[in-house]
């Protein structure tokens, strides 16, 4: 089966260079249903996503962003890292693109800016998926990975590694993951990381969530503590229109562990159903 792939971009939006890759049609085939803004989590660049934006462009115009301080966007120690600055960078994203109908679509760090971002976005947004966003925060339990863990990993990026020296960090992914990972992880700016992952307990995810207005779906890990049972029930309570999915067997890297049961667990909430189609892999 052919490649969705059409091109990587660049647009200056909100004052900084924004990097994403472009997934879809040629022929334009799509455009009668919303277009998806993939946002990626905190140490993932937009090309370790390529894998479900090949998918979702089989039914979607996809776009799937290098969040500022990750993979080809902009990056500098004097650069604002702050969840509130990330959300502007939607906001501001989907104006460049001229966006006209889209929902956002965003996996644990991604999930928290997408949240801040829909409060802020006055037309265009249809609906947002939020992936086993971090439910840490103010008088919450903290966040369960660790910050060595991605400061570790990253330092040995920066000196170069390849897949065999990603096993150690994880250990459950496939070669061609691992690889992926090895190749990109120095792209992520450990500035950016730090800020997310201290905002990851300081900021409320838990009240942008309650303002959403827009039909929302949360689609969590069976594996891990992310995400529990208590921290859906209370974001449903919050937002009773909210819909959730459970995942099996899937840790918080939800597509890596369990791919087909990711675009399962979309369902067609997005306007389409996607499936893995085991001739594209």
């Amino acid at each position: 089966m052919s490649s969705t792939f059409l091109y990587g971009g660049n647009v200056c939006a909100n004052g900084i260079r924004q990097h994403y890759l472009r997934y879809g049609s040629r022929a334009n085939e799509h455009a009668a249903r919303p277009a998806i803004v993939l946002i990626p989590g905190i140490t993932s660049p937009a090309i370790t996503w390529g894998f479900v934006g090949e998918v979702l462009g089989t039914r979607f115009d996809t776009y799937v962003l290098d969040v500022r301080g990750r993979g080809l966007s902009s990056a500098s120690d004097t650069l604002d890292y702050s969840l509130d600055a990330q959300a502007d960078d939607i906001v501001e994203l989907v104006k460049a693109l001229g966006l006209a109908s889209f929902s956002l679509v965003g996996h644990s760090m991604g999930a928290r800016i997408a949240a801040r971002a829909a409060s802020r976005i006055e037309s265009g947004l249809q609906s947002i998926v939020l992936i086993d966003p971090p439910a840490s925060g103010p008088g919450r339990r903290p966040y369960p990975s660790q910050l060595p863990w991605y400061v570790d990993s990253m330092a040995l990026a920066r000196t170069g590694m390849d897949a065999e020296a990603v096993r150690q960090f994880c250990p459950t992914w496939t070669f061609e993951q691992r690889q992926l990972r090895a190749e990109w992880l120095h792209t992520c700016d450990e500035r950016a990381v730090l800020a997310s992952f201290k905002g990851f307990h300081e900021d409320d995810f838990f009240a942008d969530a309650a303002r959403l207005r827009v039909p929302s779906l949360l689609i969590t890990a069976e594996r891990g503590d992310v995400v529990t049972s208590e921290d859906v029930g209370e974001l449903q309570r919050a937002t009773p229109s909210m819909l959730h999915t459970r995942v099996p067997n899937a840790g918080h890297m939800i597509p890596w562990d369990n791919e087909a049961g990711f675009y399962a667990a979309l369902s067609d909430f997005l306007g389409a159903s996607v499936t893995l189609d085991a001739s594209r892999r």
